[in-house]
Formats: structure tokens, sequence, C-alpha cells
């Protein structure tokens, strides 16, 4: 922000130098005492060297120009770079936290398949102990 600050007082100050400059020596080309034909010589020569002095500004500003455009394109350039560099990484992390959660979830699914396969096994057997029971306690009144 202070940079376009300067830049603007200093564009500012070289257009009032220049256009001063210009006023001025209009002014003193006319207030001399002179002939009408050196008159307009003088006049010829100031306004060509005012015309040289804008040109010259004008070169140099569009050069400054330039060169903050090539910086804001540097500039570009790197955020976008370092932003696909973000990107990957945080895909690359997303991907292998997919995967460590995949084989999480896999390995909780045999452990429940197991688990499954005991209580079955247990409920089986619990259910032939109790027919088991049934039928000893069914022969044990027949008696």
């Amino acid at each position: 922000m202070a940079n376009s600050n300067e830049s603007s007082y200093s564009k500012g100050l070289a257009v009032g130098i220049i256009i001063g400059g210009a006023v001025g020596a209009v002014v003193a080309l006319l207030l001399a005492p002179k002939s009408g034909k050196e008159l307009r010589q003088d006049l010829t020569e100031r306004s060509g060297e005012i015309y040289e002095k804008a040109s010259d500004f004008a070169a140099e500003q569009s050069r400054k120009m330039g060169e903050y455009v090539n910086e804001g394109k540097v500039r570009a350039d790197e955020l976008v770079r370092t932003a696909r560099q973000q990107a990957g990484s945080l895909l690359s992390e997303a991907e292998h936290l997919m995967n460590d959660a995949r084989s999480r979830v896999g390995t909780a699914q045999s452990g429940i398949k197991d688990n499954v396969g005991r209580i079955q096994d247990a409920a089986r057997a619990g259910a032939d102990a109790f027919q088991s029971e049934m039928s000893r306690m069914k022969s044990s009144e027949t008696m």
C-alpha cells in the first residue's frame, strides 16, 4: 500500500514538474523582448523539449508498468504452483487415510465374523445342552 502511495506521489510530482516547466517556459518566452521569428523558433524548440520530456516520462512509466505486470505474473504463477502442491499433498494424505480406514474396517469385519461364528457355536452348544437336559429330565420323570 505504501509503495502504491509513493508511486502515485512520484507520478504526480513528475507530471507537476513537466507541466510547471512548460508553463514557465511559455510565459518566459512570451514576456521576453524578442522578435516574432525568434519567439516562434524558441516556442518550437521548447515545445520539442517538452514533448521529449513527456515522451521519456511516458516510456519510463510504461517500462515500470511492464515490470509490475511481470512481477504480478510471477507471483500468480508461484501461488498457483504452491496451491497445486498443497492440493496434491492433501489428496495424497486423504488417500492414505482412506486406505488406512479400509484396512481397519476389513480387520474389524474379520474379527466380527470370527466372534459371530463363536457366538453361533456357543448358542448351538447351549441349545444342545438344553435339549439334552430336557431329555434327561423327561426320562427321569418317566422312571
